[in-house]
């Protein structure tokens, strides 16, 4: 029996593969980034494949960003860096500062 595919079935998002390297608490590579939720020099919130990834310390600034590629670098003293659940997803960020500032 072959297989058919039909024209109307809906094309999956591509997931793109998370990857954090970080080198002194100073710089961070990150790969797997769909959009940046915010961004000021004291945090940034990163949505990426992984869940939302929520960087805090001093001075950060993001050296170069790449929706395309899901690529961004951030330079800057590292103090923390915290995930929310996988599935939890940008749509949900008033639960995740929910559980951050209890």
């Amino acid at each position: 029996m072959l297989a058919v595919k039909s024209m109307y079935m809906e094309e999956q998002p591509v997931v793109k593969p998370h990857r954090l390297t970080m080198q002194n608490r100073s710089t961070i590579q990150v790969t797997g980034v769909s959009d940046v939720i915010a961004y000021d020099p004291g945090e940034i919130i990163l949505e990426t494949s992984a869940g939302l990834l929520l960087i805090k310390g001093a001075e950060l600034h993001m050296n170069h960003l790449s929706l395309e590629k899901g690529e961004t670098g951030v330079d800057g003293r590292v103090d923390s860096l915290t995930y929310s659940e996988a599935n939890g997803g940008a749509r949900q960020a008033g639960s995740f500062f929910g559980r951050l500032f209890k």
